[in-house]
């Protein structure tokens, strides 16, 4: 062994775990860092948790829009799961080692959950839409089988595209180095220290990410743009401002998360932006899963007394 998680087989060398480096080697700011997202997590767990419990105790919210929120509220505390764990631990020893099957587990996850929200952020909008454009045909339209075929699409789709894109990377050779500059496993870095050629895995990541994104954003402009159409022949000012209600929360967490997904994978790879690109991916990794459900319920009058009513109950 000649360096750290990397072994010599066969006069070739051989990457067996790699270490993540994700922000500073200052330790005083990484453990502040470490508190800060402790905290974030925790709230995040305790959120995501909150909206599921309420959602499948309470038959008032056995509806489609709540079931999809639920569905949400999964993603995210499974998402932040993968990624805050490990990243609380290289935030508090400056850096840790991650094995190569570890690596790929995480990854596998990491992708296929952040897939499936962008997926059902478009199923979401498809909800809003039937809701407000077409009312009188919506319990015709999103019953029970069609939003558990929908879900199952979501998910589906989702992992099946991190399989492809995970089994694609770990194809590949790892020899040179095993230094991930970057707090979680993710392609960009692992391509970037591949000792074989990534040009077929970019082609790959970009046909298949774009596959998975390109038609979710084009749902969810789709709906939008119909549901404004809509809203603006509605004459009542507080049919109107319902309408706009209902729809406020799912277009913020929307922004949220494709603004930083965006700035992540298009911006110019540079040591220079390493620190804002890392930033950027613990927002929409770990921060986000936090305040989505802060968002959905802090706007939701329902949600609101359901809590209230919960933590009465408890008292």
């Amino acid at each position: 062994m000649f360096l750290m998680g990397i072994t010599e087989d066969n006069n070739h060398s051989v990457v067996t775990e790699f270490v993540l480096i994700g922000f500073s080697d200052r330790p005083y700011q990484n453990l502040c860092l470490f508190f800060v997202f402790l905290i974030i997590y925790i709230v995040s767990i305790l959120g995501n948790l909150g909206i599921i419990y309420l959602v499948y105790n309470n038959v008032k919210f056995h509806t489609p829009m709540y079931f999809f929120l639920s569905n949400l509220s999964v993603v995210d505390l499974v998402y932040a799961s993968d990624i805050a764990p490990k990243m609380l631990v290289g935030l508090y020893f400056s850096k840790t080692y991650i094995s190569y099957v570890g690596c790929a587990i995480q990854l596998f996850i990491f992708c296929a959950l952040g897939s499936t929200e962008c997926i059902l952020f478009a199923v979401m909008a498809y909800d809003r839409y039937v809701a407000i454009c077409s009312p009188l045909n919506y319990n015709l339209i999103m019953r029970h089988k069609i939003c558990l075929v929908l879900m199952f699409g979501a998910y589906s789709t989702g992992f099946l595209h991190s399989l492809i894109e995970t089994c694609s990377t770990f194809h590949l050779s790892f020899c040179a180095s095993n230094v991930l500059h970057h707090f979680v496993c993710d392609f960009p870095p692992l391509l970037s220290i591949s000792c074989t050629d990534t040009t077929i895995n970019e082609m790959v990541l970009f046909i298949f990410s774009s596959s998975v994104t390109v038609p979710s954003i084009v749902v969810i402009l789709g709906s939008y743009v119909s549901i404004f159409i809509t809203i603006l022949k509605i004459t009542t000012p507080n049919a109107r401002q319902k309408a706009y209600s209902t729809c406020a929360s799912h277009i913020i967490a929307v922004t949220l998360l494709y603004s930083t997904v965006l700035y992540v994978y298009l911006s110019p790879k540079s040591p220079s932006s390493r620190d804002n690109v890392n930033m950027a991916t613990v927002f929409y990794t770990v921060v986000l899963p936090m305040l989505n459900p802060l968002i959905y319920s802090l706007r939701n009058k329902d949600i609101k007394l359901a809590m209230i009513h919960l933590f009465q109950s408890k008292l």
